[in-house]
């Protein structure tokens, strides 16, 4: 491959988060990001210190402004003890027809395995593809430390990568795949894990959570 097609290459990656805004991020149902979600420190961070039932005030699930169809996502987070949060994809931004991102979209979850009690529940560990598939092995680092992940969609084949080692592979789509939705939290919800495009979710879950190096390249 010649200089000029590893460039080519390597400029397919595109920040979704600049570092010094919250510029290319909306709260769902929203025009833009919450002011609970602030950017610092060339960190994307959920200041949860105003609760408002589950979730924040001022806060909520952002998600990006674009829609992406077979993608390559990568990220850092770290979790506040006993934390709660998650990276959604394949999100469908109509809030008056899905009250939340997680009626549409799988998530990635992100969790305190350590201190929250979801932790004890199969499936639904940091990691996991929250209450579809089970993750392996466990390379989660504890509340407060940085996690690298990578999210892999391309052509119905989904791919997560925690902390350098490949933790899922799963098809969707398929009829095992409506068949685990079926048998979860999310077999009521018309539409969920249906949607071949979309856009990207982080999750309020009323905990403080951060990001950094969010970066998204088009398969």
């Amino acid at each position: 491959m010649s200089n000029a097609q590893t460039n080519a290459k390597s400029s397919d990656w595109k920040p979704l988060f600049d570092g010094k805004t919250t510029n290319g991020w909306h709260s769902y149902g929203k025009e833009t990001a919450g002011k609970a979600w602030k950017a610092e420190d060339g960190m994307l961070r959920l200041d949860a210190s105003a609760k408002k039932d589950w979730q924040t005030n001022e806060g909520g699930d952002i998600v990006t402004e674009e829609s992406y169809e077979d993608f390559h996502l990568k990220l850092d987070w770290k979790i506040a003890q006993n934390g709660n949060s998650g990276i959604i994809i394949y999100v469908q931004d109509e809030p008056a027809k899905y009250q939340y991102v997680w009626q549409t979209g799988p998530e990635i979850q992100v969790l305190d395995n350590d201190g929250h009690p979801d932790a004890k529940i199969h499936k639904h560990r940091a990691g996991d593809l929250y209450d579809l598939v089970a993750s392996s092995p466990e390379t989660v680092k504890p509340a407060g430390q940085w996690n690298r992940v990578e999210i892999i969609s391309q052509n119905g084949k989904l791919e997560v990568v925690q902390n350098g080692q490949k933790v899922l592979t799963t098809t969707m789509w398929d009829d095992n795949w409506r068949n685990m939705i079926a048998g979860s939290k999310f077999s009521q919800m018309p539409g969920f894990g249906t949607f071949k495009s979309g856009k990207i979710a982080l999750q309020d879950h009323g905990d403080d959570v951060w990001f950094k190096n969010i970066m998204i390249k088009r398969l």
